[in-house]
């Protein structure tokens, strides 16, 4: 049945008007690039969503909110871990150089009445780390416009296709002056294929759409819930009148 399927759309391709065939061929260019992006934003979420796993891990075990960053000295630049280091680069850049180098000497936080932050100081750093989120969750969902575009796009070309085709099989019926079945036949054939095509394109599209789009929330709420978490205990630790 496959092969039956394929040699009506190729037949109908090749039967089709210069619209047509030029409709088809650019749906089969817009398919391609959407499934390089689906390939592509699939293999990068897998790996965020294994960095995210791996670092809550290791996250969760620390004492306080700067051992991580002083005993491993995170160098990731994108995910949860970006997050955390831009954020705890702001923090040490705020606190007072006697205790910044004091921290650094130790690779650990101690117990420095100095760390103390003013509430000022903690919102600067709380600002830090909504932007690293904002630049974050904008970065995991770069890419996913050209599979939603092709996915849109696909089968409404597919309908102008065929409307054209429809068009101009109408037309050279009136000019027959007959309306002989088996003389349009295949011309209204030939005028479905852009719209068959639209949606083979489309159906897989969704699909393989609406599931990053599902990886990309999960991802998106474990970095909002970090990101409070990690404020949340700045302000504990580090705010004026707590113990660090």
């Amino acid at each position: 049945m496959n092969l039956l399927l394929a040699n009506s759309l190729l037949d109908g391709f090749l039967k089709s008007n210069g619209i047509g065939q030029g409709i088809v061929i650019f749906q089969l260019i817009g398919s391609v690039l959407m499934v390089a992006a689906i390939i592509g934003k699939g293999q990068e979420l897998g790996y965020v969503a294994r960095m995210t796993r791996r670092f809550l891990r290791d996250f969760s075990t620390s004492a306080d909110v700067l051992e991580y960053y002083l005993k491993r000295r995170p160098t990731a630049t994108t995910g949860l871990e970006g997050i955390y280091k831009a954020t705890c680069e702001r923090l040490m850049k705020v606190m007072t150089p006697d205790t910044r180098t004091l921290l650094l000497g130790r690779g650990a936080p101690g117990q420095e009445g100095g760390a103390a932050l003013t509430p000022r100081e903690v919102d600067l750093v709380r600002g830090t780390c909504e932007h690293a989120l904002d630049e974050e969750e904008l970065r995991i969902e770069h890419g996913m416009g050209v599979v939603a575009t092709v996915v849109a796009l696909a089968p409404m070309l597919g309908l102008l296709g065929t409307v054209w085709g429809v068009l101009d099989a109408f037309a050279e019926m009136g000019s027959a002056g007959s309306a002989n079945l088996a003389t349009i036949a295949p011309s209204i054939s030939s005028a479905l294929v852009t719209t068959v095509v639209g949606l083979l394109i489309a159906i897989p599209g969704v699909v393989a759409y609406n599931r990053m789009n599902a990886t990309i929330r999960e991802v998106s709420n474990d970095m909002e819930g970090f990101a409070d978490e990690l404020n949340g205990r700045i302000a504990c630790e580090f705010q004026e009148g707590k113990g660090v």
